[in-house]
Formats: C-alpha cells, sequence, structure tokens
C-alpha cells in the first residue's frame, strides 16, 4: 500500500479506487441487465453499463494524465456492494418478477451513489488542486451517473415498478 503524503496523492489514491469501482460494477450490472423483466429497466441497465465503461476510461485518463496505473487500487467499497446486489438482486428467489426488478432498482442505486459520492469528493479535491480539466472530467462523470440514477428513480415510481411488486 502507497503512502499517502497530501492531497494530491489523496487524490490519485481515490481516482484509481473510482477506476476500481466502475470495473468491478459492470459485470454485475450486466447480470441484472439480464435478469430484469421490465423492457425499460433492461433497456436502462444497458445503458448504464455504456456509462460505466465511459467513467472507467475517464478514471484511467486522469490517472494516466498524472504518471499513475489506474489498476493500482482494489475498491474494497465495491466489492462489498457488487456482493451485496448478487445477493440481494440476483440469487435470492423471488415470486414474483416485478419485485425482482424493484430488487434490482435499488441496487443498482447503491451501487451508483457510491459513485457518485467519490466523483463528488474528487471533483471537490481537484478545484483544491487546481486541476480545472480533472475537476471538468470529475462533472461530467457525476452528471451521468446522476443522470442514471434519476432513470432508475423514474422506472421504479411513475414507470410502476414498486407498485407492481406490492
Amino acid at each position: 500500500m502507497a503512502t499517502i503524503k497530501n492531497l494530491k496523492d489523496l487524490y490519485l489514491d481515490g481516482v484509481k479506487d473510482l477506476y476500481s469501482a466502475c470495473k468491478q460494477s459492470i459485470p454485475v450490472t450486466e447480470e441484472m441487465a439480464k435478469a430484469a423483466k421490465n423492457a425499460d429497466l433492461k433497456s436502462a441497465l444497458d445503458a448504464s453499463v455504456k456509462g460505466t465503461r465511459e467513467g472507467m476510461a475517464s478514471m484511467e485518463k486522469l490517472a494516466r494524465a498524472h504518471d499513475e496505473d489506474p489498476a493500482g487500487e482494489h475498491c474494497k467499497g465495491m466489492e462489498g456492494l457488487v456482493a451485496e446486489a448478487r445477493k440481494h438482486a440476483l440469487e435470492t428467489e423471488f415470486e414474483d418478477d416485478d419485485t425482482q426488478d424493484a430488487a434490482i432498482i435499488a441496487q443498482y442505486q447503491r451501487l451508483a451513489h457510491y459513485a457518485i459520492t467519490g466523483y463528488g469528493t474528487l471533483k471537490a479535491w481537484a478545484q483544491r488542486l487546481d486541476l480545472a480539466e480533472d475537476s471538468k472530467v470529475l462533472d461530467e462523470a457525476t452528471a451521468s451517473t446522476y443522470e442514471g440514477d434519476e432513470t432508475m428513480t423514474k422506472i421504479a415510481v411513475k414507470g410502476g415498478v414498486n407498485k407492481a411488486a406490492m
């Protein structure tokens, strides 16, 4: 484990952590997309995989711009969230498809909220470090992840998944 000497080291460690988080969340999101029964949910999860790949590429770009290997960290937080997503949305036996879809949405949103928090923290640090270009990249990643989260809420509430699961 590397020694963190200052805010820039902490920032770069966080970039690599989010790269790992994105990488780990892609397979379980693909699995949830395959398991989802609601067509809008399937589509949103497929779009999320694409967006997460873009987020991962952004974290790689930021790491490499600072001469860092993006694969230098393993995100234990996302490891736990992925395990929880599999347990609660994929491995649980559901009597009804709508209830499983509601569980998939909840687990996806937990993954997304981890990323939103990470991107927001990194953006604050990038701004403090006067890394304007990094800040823009992080702004875009945050906005994209928020959009995916909001889409899931719409599918759950306005799309009727939660109501159908009652």
